[in-house]
């Protein structure tokens, strides 16, 4: 995956993280997994896997709104797919 693709998800993060009709906690959760996927001192791999089980908890709480669930299991998927191109 390019860099493209990794703005492409941490601009869903972002997104996510400044939006205003979803709770605080999925707020800071977005930001955490967005933080973990742009830490340079671990393995793509690792950071795109990190950041997925954060998303994973916010896709599964149940203070979630439908619109935020759908763009986690968006940034779900497209992290699912830069941590198998980096294997």
């Amino acid at each position: 995956m390019s860099n493209a693709d990794i703005k492409n998800i941490t601009d869903v993060l972002d997104f996510l993280a400044n939006d205003d009709s979803i709770p605080k906690n999925i707020r800071r959760g977005a930001t955490e997994a967005k933080a973990r996927l742009m830490d340079a001192n671990e393995a793509m791999d690792v950071r795109a896997t990190g950041a997925m089980t954060i998303l994973d908890d916010l896709a599964n709480d149940n203070n979630t709104p439908l619109h935020a669930r759908t763009l986690i299991w968006k940034a779900t998927s497209e992290l699912e797919g830069l941590a198998a191109s980096v294997r």
